[in-house]
């Protein structure tokens, strides 16, 4: 199966071959510990649930699956990682949708780069491997694990969605844009603006793609997040409505970054549970169900 889903996948020339990660970390990343007493564990009792291989333009990255165990044609969600790579709370988020009926998939998309989950300063986790991932890598290793979804047979790609925390609520944005297939987005505190110049490797960011948007997206924000201020949100709402589009976002007052991530004390369980809710209603409503 390998070898039949690599030669539907486009040839795509990337700077850096090989792969760095070539299996995923265990428990959580170092620089996201130590972990706090809110730590949800979702238990695999009913699922099948685990690291899967996923052929990509130039070989195979790693990526954690979870489904109910025996399912078939059950609805995909696409599980984008924060910085720190997927980690035990990006598997968690797979097992919790698991658990409502998804097929839920991680892909690690900093394999070829780098291992965050052995680094314990977030500036070097930027400089080193964030940074360097290009926004065309990450699209096409999307497109390659729908593509795996769709071959195993257990998942249903006309029911397609994709949630994204952090560094991954950008990419929803920018999936929204790249995939006319995808029937929603919900975007964690992405970034929505450039926080400096851009440059070849992400030359474009969620405000530039507005009106190229395929698919509705949620965002979900905090009112206090210190990277991604007011300003920014409204600059992102009006493009929207410039493009006649009808993307939601909600702002949760005095709300940090990264309020969803419970294993941090950035956690607020109240934003986070209505949250959730809002998205899964928000899949619901797009035919991710």
């Amino acid at each position: 199966m390998d070898d039949d889903l690599r030669s539907l996948l486009p040839r795509v020339d990337f700077t850096r071959r090989g792969f760095v990660v070539t299996t995923l970390a265990a428990g959580f990343a170092l620089a996201a510990q130590p972990v706090t007493a809110d730590t949800i564990t979702t238990d695999t009792k009913g699922l099948d649930a685990g690291e899967v291989k996923i052929p990509v333009a130039d070989g195979n990255i790693p990526a954690y699956r979870a489904q109910p165990a025996g399912g078939k044609n059950l609805p995909v969600v696409l599980v984008v990682q924060e910085i720190f790579g997927v980690h035990e709370h990006i598997k968690d988020v797979c097992r919790r949708l698991a658990k409502l009926g998804y097929l839920a998939i991680a892909p690690e998309l900093y394999a070829r780069q780098g291992d965050v989950s052995k680094m314990t300063d977030f500036k070097e986790i930027i400089a080193s491997v964030v940074s360097k991932v290009p926004d065309a890598q990450v699209m096409s290793d999307l497109d390659a694990t729908v593509a795996w979804a769709k071959a195993s047979g257990a998942g249903d790609t006309a029911k397609l969605g994709i949630t994204g925390f952090c560094w991954g609520g950008r990419i929803v944005w920018l999936y929204a844009a790249h995939n006319p297939k995808l029937k929603a987005g919900v975007a964690w505190y992405g970034r929505l603006v450039p926080p400096g110049p851009s440059d070849d490797l992400h030359p474009k960011y969620p405000v530039d793609v507005a009106a190229a948007l395929k698919a509705p997206v949620l965002g979900l924000y905090g009112g206090a997040d210190n990277g991604i201020k007011p300003e920014h949100v409204e600059q992102m709402r009006q493009a929207l409505k410039a493009a006649g589009k009808t993307d939601e976002i909600v702002v949760y007052p005095d709300t940090p970054h990264a309020f969803f991530a419970d294993y941090r004390d950035t956690y607020r369980p109240e934003p986070a549970a209505e949250g959730w809710k809002r998205m899964l209603e928000f899949f619901r409503r797009n035919g991710v169900a």
